[in-house]
């Protein structure tokens, strides 16, 4: 006896839509944790950098009274202090929101939800329809993975410079260090 052929679900004719939206999401989850590693970074910077200048603000008069009225010693107390500062400066502005409103509205970015959508019941209708449109759903999608990859991005490269002032900073502790035992030792 033959078996009759039966229509597949609703569930296994969308499982590709499925999957799309697991990726779509899984890609938002993944760059989204990026900006989070990015902003630990920054804070472990800034932290180090507590530490740091603490140290240093304790000890500054041992070295300035070695050095009373020596130019060099100076110099590079200055350089030192400016790479520290700049270092500072790209580490918390990792942390500033930057929300560029050029592109189109999107159902999944907090800015326009609140202030492009209407109220809460025009919101409500437009994330549904837009939420059945699997074309407008995957473009929504997208264009938030996009934005969020332009936001990790820009927080990566605030983290890099902070990191490379900070590589320069240590060149020049080493360099005040050696300066210091060859001026108190030699």
């Amino acid at each position: 006896m033959e078996k009759p052929e039966t229509k597949p679900s609703a569930h296994l004719k969308n499982k590709h839509t499925d999957d799309l939206i697991d990726h779509y999401w899984g890609s938002i989850s993944y760059v989204s944790s990026l900006i989070k590693a990015s902003e630990i970074k920054a804070g472990l910077i800034l932290s180090f950098y507590g530490i740091l200048l603490n140290f240093v603000y304790q000890n500054i008069n041992l070295v300035l009274g070695h050095f009373e009225n020596d130019t060099i010693i100076y110099i590079l107390l200055t350089i030192w202090f400016g790479c520290a500062v700049i270092s500072i400066y790209y580490s918390i502005r990792c942390f500033m929101p930057r929300i560029e409103s050029k592109y189109d509205r999107n159902i999944f970015f907090f800015g326009d939800v609140i202030t492009k959508f209407g109220d809460i019941k025009e919101f409500s209708k437009t994330f549904f329809s837009i939420s059945i449109d699997e074309d407008q759903l995957f473009d929504q999608l997208g264009q938030q993975i996009f934005i969020n990859a332009k936001i990790a991005n820009l927080k990566f490269q605030n983290v890099q410079k902070a990191l490379k002032f900070l590589a320069i900073q240590f060149i020049f502790l080493l360099i005040i260090v050696l300066y210091y035992i060859s001026a108190t030792f030699i």
